[in-house]
């Protein structure tokens, strides 16, 4: 290889006997910047040295030193990806937040150039053992968007090849309308009302949390999200349907009486009743939640579920798929069609619209014969 493009070579050096040898390591000797870089390369294979000198030369036309890649570790790229949601102001900074404490447990001492596919292979199974893979691909894709970040940041020389999880783990939950008012029952005063919003909404739970009165508006008959508050980014708006109206309705007279009694302005839609938080907003239920379901005989029953609800409730209703989709927001075909699960009841439905389509056919064809006299 030419000296302008670096070279490999075994330096000379003078045994105790006085004799000029050659080294049985290789060695590197190239430049960035015009800064003349003699480096070893470890090794006593000329084919391995050449191998290192090309990838020297590559990450120098990056305006990237190698040496200086092998120092970042894995703080190093995780301060960037909390910066990113940060200034980006995602929505999903609690789930990155845990996928960072399982990722930090495993990896927290490492170097970057070290988490390889085999180590974060390693790192799945050892997930897997407690957590679902729809956990794990959450994590990885984590660990995903850390080196992407790092590469953008020219602090990493590569971004590893990461694997995610087949997931087989798709619910088909929902709340029928006659389980609906025992777990309404079973929850405690101040989250019914998020509960009877979500059950006619399909919204989801971070949307609901952030409402405040302001998003209320009884007179033109809406429930308003604002453009950027969604996971879509879109604005979305909902009718007060008889039921959401009533509920809101409701959830008001809770709010004059906190107001009365605290002599505070409440401006949290969902807020908590009582005691020294009374008129603060709500922003964890999990144990109530928890509490509840078993309550009320549905222990599997996720918040989300409600979400599956709403959107079978709109096809059974017969609404135009572009607009449930509307309303619950959905943005995706994909997504929307997981969540319309059709059941049992659905079928028969369809299998009577089906026989009665027979019925008319049949007697729209049928042919009058004369009786003989």
């Amino acid at each position: 290889m030419s000296s302008g493009m670096g070279r490999v070579y075994r330096p000379n050096y003078t045994d105790r006997n006085g004799q000029r040898k050659k080294a049985r390591t290789w060695w590197l000797d190239y430049s960035i910047g015009g800064e003349r870089v003699r480096e070893s390369a470890k090794t006593t294979l000329k084919k391995e040295a050449t191998r290192l000198l090309h990838q020297r030369l590559a990450e120098r036309g990056r305006g990237v030193n190698l040496r200086d890649l092998e120092k970042v570790t894995f703080a190093n790229l995780e301060a960037l990806i909390v910066a990113d949601y940060e200034k980006n102001a995602r929505r999903s900074t609690d789930r990155m937040k845990r996928s960072l404490n399982h990722l930090r447990a495993f990896f927290g001492s490492w170097r970057a150039v070290d988490i390889a596919e085999e180590a974060i292979d390693r790192y799945a199974a050892e997930r897997l053992k407690d957590a679902a893979p729809a956990t794990v691909n959450r994590e990885l894709a984590c660990l995903r968007r850390m080196f992407n970040l790092g590469r953008r940041a020219r602090m990493v020389g590569r971004v590893p090849d990461v694997d995610m999880l087949a997931e087989d783990n798709v619910r088909t939950g929902f709340v029928e309308e006659a389980d609906f008012q025992p777990l309404l029952d079973a929850l405690p005063e101040r989250l019914q009302p998020l509960a009877e919003v979500a059950y006619c909404t399909g919204w989801r739970r971070g949307e609901l949390l952030s409402r405040e009165w302001r998003h209320v508006d009884f007179d033109a008959g809406w429930l308003r999200l604002d453009p950027g508050e969604t996971k879509n980014r879109e604005g979305r708006n909902f009718p007060l349907i008889p039921r959401l109206r009533e509920a809101l309705e409701r959830q008001h007279e809770r709010k004059r009486d906190a107001e009365n009694r605290t002599g505070r302005i409440v401006t949290p839609l969902f807020f908590y009743l009582n005691g020294k938080q009374a008129g603060q907003p709500i922003k964890d239920f999990r144990g109530a939640w928890e509490s509840a379901v078993d309550k009320a005989g549905c222990p599997d029953l996720l918040f989300h579920d409600f979400r599956r609800t709403a959107v079978r409730n709109l096809v059974r209703a017969a609404v135009p798929e572009q607009v449930a989709m509307k309303l619950t927001g959905h943005k995706t075909r994909s997504v929307f069609d997981r969540y319309a699960i059709v059941d049992e009841a659905m079928l028969r439905e369809g299998a009577e619209k089906l026989t009665r389509h027979y019925e008319a056919q049949a007697h729209a064809t049928r042919k009058v014969v004369p009786l003989d006299r």
